[in-house]
């Protein structure tokens, strides 16, 4: 069985992070849940990006929000497949879309159910930073992402244009303890435990 954890994105894996952001170019993909790791993209250096990255959980870094970027590892192959961002003290703007949560797996390694780990793993991470509830949401075409969220029992709020780029979103709200208390019998045996908390 293949199991996962999270991984907080560093130096030694700089390598495999721009092949990771360089594979959602190659497949003309969004690029969802990498924080500011995707600015090598815009001219950032990869140490520019990462120190970006992982300064945004400090508060006053972004007026935003505060976030924190994870890498999601499969065990066995010790493989980046997706990456997700846990964000708090969100903005007013960041509360009608945008959301606590964003994720994304590698156009590679989709369709494989991996987001639904990375979404549990996310929610545990949420659950950590003192959130109760947490909105995501979704384009009303990114079916994918859509089942994902009903699938760990997101309850869909509204249904309404994000006036950030014109797309029709889907808005759901989750709560973070029935979250990981309904899927856990599900999720847990994916999660490879000795590393969660890296």
């Amino acid at each position: 069985m293949e199991r996962f954890f999270l991984e907080r994105p560093s130096i030694e894996r700089k390598k495999e992070i721009i092949e990771f952001i360089n594979e959602f170019i190659e497949y003309n993909s969004d690029i969802n849940g990498a924080g500011s790791l995707d600015k090598i993209l815009e001219g950032y250096t990869f140490e520019e990006a990462l120190e970006r990255c992982l300064n945004m959980e400090i508060k006053g870094f972004s007026e935003r929000c505060q976030s924190k970027t994870f890498l999601l590892i499969r065990e066995n192959d010790n493989k980046i497949v997706g990456s997700i961002n846990v964000r708090w003290n969100l903005n007013e703007e960041m509360l009608k879309f945008g959301g606590h949560i964003g994720y994304g797996i590698r156009p590679t390694e989709r369709r494989k159910g991996y987001n639904k780990i990375n979404l549990y793993l996310g929610m545990i991470e949420a659950k950590k930073l003192g959130l109760e509830k947490v909105m995501l949401d979704c384009d009303v075409d990114n079916i994918a992402s859509d089942k994902t969220l009903k699938a760990l029992g997101g309850k869909l709020e509204r249904t309404e244009v994000d006036p950030y780029d014109g797309i029709l979103t889907n808005v759901y709200w989750f709560n973070v303890d029935e979250t990981i208390c309904n899927y856990k019998d599900k999720y847990e045996q994916y999660i490879y435990t000795n590393n969660n908390d890296k």
